[in-house]
């Protein structure tokens, strides 16, 4: 389990850094298929500090690590660094910031929604659901 103060931490860093993204797009699997509706969900932060995102990602356990070199034209600026992860990993994080997400607390909220909705239990021994959340948040 992670600890309480490094989830505060990270929810703090998402507030102030992370980029979320959830939308439903049309999708097709071959030009000839008709389009179906699928989810866009994830979470992504950038920082040019690379430890930071690595402990992040150390810590959360899930995700990926990359860095951005600057494109052409971007003379002297700095590399940036990248944790992101999508759908069920997202979930996963939102349970676990969620309280003590403030301005992102809107978009975190909806993630956790849309999966507790589908009634997830467990997938990996990582995600549970709201209510049980909830419960180990007042046992601790």
């Amino acid at each position: 389990m992670i600890p309480e103060c490094d989830r505060a931490y990270i929810a703090g860093l998402f507030d102030g850094e992370a980029c979320f993204q959830f939308k439903q797009r049309m999708k097709k699997r071959r030009a000839a298929e008709k389009a179906y509706p699928t989810w866009d969900i994830r979470i992504e932060i950038n920082m040019t500090d690379e430890s930071v995102i690595r402990w992040v990602y150390e810590v959360l356990g899930c995700g990926h690590f990359g860095k951005k070199p600057p494109g052409k034209g971007q003379m002297g600026k700095k590399m940036q660094y990248r944790w992101r992860c999508s759908h069920r990993d997202a979930f996963y994080v939102c349970t676990l910031i969620w309280p003590w997400a403030h301005v992102k607390l809107p978009k975190v909220q909806q993630i956790i929604q849309h999966y507790s909705e589908k009634k997830l239990n467990v997938m990996n021994g990582k995600v549970v659901s709201l209510e049980k959340y909830k419960e180990a948040m007042s046992l601790e």
